[in-house]
């Protein structure tokens, strides 16, 4: 009868529940909101300091990355913009303009091709003009040039400072119909080599004879030969008096092609050399057979190139 008083045994099974707003899954959420506003607090504080020279530089990357990443451009952290030049100044090329992003102010210039080409030949021609002056000033002062002040023409042409050593009736530069030339003739381009090493530029000569033509015209040896074969004779008296000769760009023969007198063939003024101290297009112009660059179209860096020069 006393197993009949035994308590029968329940179990309990306790289900576990949340602890609701006690739990840890809100600490996830807050730190990855954190983590945002972190990431756009320092967006904006990024986009605040740059300059709006930087910012077209990183809206142009997203919109060709793979034309910068091609053209080499920098990483978009370079301290100064994503597009940048070996100069250290921003250039965006765009219908023949050079635009150099951020001057050295930290502003903004455009700056027109053709505008820049101007400028240089302005400051070239004031350049030539100066020089002009100096040998003028030293012809007078030079008692050999001072004597054959008449028979040296200078001027300044579409291609530079042009110095012209002409022939006069009684005093002729080289021997009838011959390349060699007469004593003062070569004292007379002894001191003029020596005044053109001082000059930076490239020089052009060239050789040029009347209309008088030979016994057997163009034939045999002419005035095409002549004027070639002067003009190289030219070329040795001013190396000889100490001109550098990788100054030397081009030496012709012009023949009665290019008159000085042409409403009179015959003038001894026709015989002369013309030695012309060149400026940068007249050099762009003389090398465009050997470098693929247009005579008329140089292209911005070389522009710019020739003003930094000048200045």
């Amino acid at each position: 009868m006393a197993e009949d008083r035994i308590a029968p045994i329940v179990v309990k099974k306790i289900k576990k529940v949340s602890g609701g707003h006690h739990g840890g899954a809100w600490k996830i959420a807050y730190a990855d909101f954190v983590t945002a506003m972190m990431a756009f607090f320092l967006l904006m504080w990024l986009l605040g300091s740059s300059s709006k020279a930087q910012l077209e530089g990183i809206s142009e990357y997203f919109k060709t990355p793979l034309k910068v990443a091609l053209q080499g451009g920098p990483a978009v952290a370079a301290s100064d913009s994503v597009l940048k030049n070996t100069g250290g100044k921003d250039i965006t090329k765009k219908q023949g303009q050079v635009k150099p992003v951020e001057g050295a102010k930290g502003k903004e210039k455009n700056v027109d091709v053709n505008d820049a080409k101007e400028a240089l030949k302005k400051a070239e021609t004031a350049k030539l003009e100066q020089l002009k002056k100096k040998i003028e000033e030293s012809i007078d002062a030079n008692e050999t040039l001072k004597k054959f002040k008449d028979q040296l023409l200078l001027d300044i042409t579409s291609e530079g400072l042009r110095v012209q050593i002409v022939d006069e009736q009684n005093r002729p530069m080289f021997a009838s119909s011959k390349a060699d030339l007469q004593p003062y003739a070569r004292e007379v381009l002894h001191e003029i080599g020596k005044m053109l090493n001082g000059v930076e530029n490239k020089i052009s000569l060239s050789g040029h004879t009347d209309a008088a033509p030979y016994p057997d015209g163009d034939r045999g040896y002419s005035n095409w030969e002549l004027s070639a074969d002067r003009a190289n004779a030219s070329r040795r008296e001013l190396i000889a008096g100490g001109m550098d000769e990788t100054k030397l760009l081009r030496v012709v023969g012009l023949s009665s092609a290019s008159l000085f007198d042409k409403g009179n063939p015959y003038n001894p003024i026709n015989r002369r050399i013309s030695i012309i101290v060149m400026n940068k297009q007249a050099e762009l112009d003389a090398m465009k057979d050997s470098e693929s660059i247009q005579p008329n179209q140089p292209p911005a860096t070389e522009v710019i190139k020739g003003l930094d020069q000048i200045n």
